[in-house]
């Protein structure tokens, strides 16, 4: 199952979390598919000088994105996890009528 997550910490901590990402990154049983930092402010609510990491991780269970997020927790990180559907591009409509039945 595919997830977004988002990891939301304090400039300050960067090099403690990058440290944990790159452990969390090798967790049995999640994949991590791609990482995209914000270092500018992503969405209101956000405090000033706050970096919000978005990544799309493939999980087996819970528990393996569980390990993950929880190691970037101990780093000083919020952490938190969506899942996701994939949407085909040009082919939403039709996709979205197969989850519908």
């Amino acid at each position: 199952m595919k997830f977004m997550t988002f990891v939301m910490y304090d400039v300050a901590k960067a090099a403690e979390v990058a440290q944990a990402s790159d452990k969390a990154s090798k967790v049995p049983g999640q994949k991590l598919l791609a990482l995209y930092s914000c270092v500018g402010k992503p969405f209101d609510g956000v405090p000033p000088n706050t970096i919000v990491a978005i990544s799309v991780r493939e999980a087996e269970n819970g528990e393996a994105l569980a390990t993950a997020l929880y190691t970037l927790a101990l780093a000083g990180a919020t952490a938190w996890a969506v899942p996701v559907i994939e949407m085909p591009v040009g082919a939403a409509a039709a996709e979205e009528k197969k989850l519908r039945k």
